[in-house]
């Protein structure tokens, strides 16, 4: 364990040497959060997202969904626009699997979707393909590909929900026909922008927020600490909670032989704060040890949240993701346990 900890804290500082670890920023001058991420036929996909490319929203400025696909095939090389989306479309859950990306729900300026298709980037051309939907609409859930068995739970039903989802929807991709099935809900709490993680040949599901009636009716966040392994064989298990709680790190988390990181998130300690006067967010990597079965510090992050997490070329790959409430950044960074001290 501790070289890894000597990689995390030579990758996620902010000194010259791991200036050589980021790749070029989407041609975006904002970047996204929210966006579908994952790898085909070896080259780097990002897609859709939302960001605020006038004003910032406290300017008055108004949120725009996007439905552009960028295509990096080599980390060297130039980020190239490959086509569209079915529709502009942020917030969904996208994990690579073999050489597809599957898509799964997320939203629009006025709703959330059920669907779900997969994205696939072979001999210069980009192919879409629809997937069985979801039972339900869904935005702002997490999801994780336990072998062949794709994995989603929490989220927003739709925009105006007051309440988050309690349930979870696991979808076998090497069927002849996948067909969504509803899982027992975990013990805790309702939750939306909770982490995801596989390992141990178990889903992971990690904090998150949950809503409840606050002051004057008003709905307020509640930010979560509590943790839950799932697998078919046992079902849902309480894990060791979180230090603090935390929900919007990159998903999915990436995971080792050994356990799984939390690349910083949103603690909640500045709900209250206006977007002038956030200062960031939590910069600290946690490890779930999975042989001890607790959480550990192990160096720090470059904060960013609302962003999918991709395995590329022995590497984690956080491409863009939200700075703090309102910005974007269009910065792909790139941590390789190949860089050490």
């Amino acid at each position: 364990m501790r070289t890894i900890i000597l990689v995390l804290l030579c990758t996620y500082t902010t000194s010259a040497r791991s200036a050589e670890m980021k790749i070029p920023p989407l041609p975006d001058d904002h970047g996204f959060a929210g966006a579908f991420a994952g790898t085909s036929h070896g080259a780097l996909v990002v897609a859709g997202g939302a960001n605020f490319p006038e004003k910032k929203p406290w300017e008055g400025g108004t949120k725009v969904w996007h439905d552009r696909v960028f295509i990096l095939e080599k980390p060297d090389s130039k980020w190239k626009e490959a086509g569209k989306l079915p529709r502009p479309l942020a917030y969904g859950v996208s994990i690579s699997y073999g050489e597809r990306i599957i898509c799964v729900g997320g939203s629009d300026a006025t709703q959330h979707y059920a669907e779900t298709f997969q994205l696939e980037w072979k001999n210069g051309k980009l192919l879409s393909t629809p997937l069985p939907a979801l039972p339900t609409t869904i935005a702002n859930s997490c999801g994780a590909i336990v072998g062949d068995l794709l994995y989603i739970a929490g989220g927003l039903e739709k925009p105006d929900s007051s309440s988050t989802l309690h349930t979870a929807f696991q979808l076998d991709l090497a069927a002849k026909k996948p067909e969504w099935k509803k899982l027992p809900a975990w013990p805790g709490s309702g939750r939306m922008l909770a982490m995801a993680a596989s390992f141990d040949d178990a889903f992971w599901l990690i904090g998150g927020v949950d809503l409840a009636p606050g002051k004057a009716g008003k709905i307020e966040r509640k930010y979560l600490r509590d943790a839950y392994r799932y697998a078919p064989k046992t079902g849902w298990k309480r894990i060791a909670e979180l230090p603090q709680p935390l929900a919007a790190a990159p998903s999915p988390a990436p995971a080792n032989p050994t356990g799984f990181f939390i690349l910083g998130g949103d603690d909640g300690t500045q709900v209250s704060s206006t977007p002038q006067q956030h200062k960031g967010f939590k910069k600290t990597v946690l490890f779930y040890d999975g042989k001890q079965a607790k959480w550990r510090e192990a160096g720090e992050t470059t904060a960013r949240v609302t962003v999918p997490c991709v395995r590329w070329n022995d590497a984690w790959i956080v491409p863009s993701g939200e700075m703090r409430p309102g910005v974007r950044s269009p910065e792909v960074w790139h941590f390789s346990p190949r860089n050490r001290e």
